[in-house]
């Protein structure tokens, strides 16, 4: 059975830094899956936020570009999201996604809270 595990959410002040991890088990062919971060803010819709294909094609939510990086290792089948300067607006459940062709697995969710 897939699983995606997130960690590293919780409290960080404005301006701050914080780095997501998800750990994907369960036997599936990780490397020929596009994985990316997506985000819930309390009573918003759930919004891609980072995205990184098997070749290396990354995208980016426009209001984080040049402050969040996306990153995999498939050999450890892990996927990173560092976040620097953050702002309370990103301020959000983190969910972890893989996904290829008609096949997608989701995270259960991580918090990040940006507060002083």
């Amino acid at each position: 059975q897939v699983q995606l595990v997130e960690s590293g959410g919780g409290l960080v002040q404005p301006g701050g830094s914080l780095e997501l991890s998800c750990a994907a088990s369960g036997g599936f062919a990780f490397e020929w899956y596009t994985v990316a971060w997506h985000r819930q803010a309390s009573g918003k819709e759930r919004e891609l936020v980072a995205q990184l294909g098997p070749t290396g094609d990354r995208n980016y939510k426009d209001s984080v570009k040049g402050r969040f990086a996306i990153s995999r290792d498939n050999l450890k089948m892990t996927v990173h999201l560092q976040m620097s300067s953050l702002k309370p607006e990103d301020t959000a459940v983190y969910y972890c996604h893989a996904s290829s062709h008609d096949i997608s697995y989701w995270g259960q969710g991580i918090q990040v809270t940006v507060s002083s």
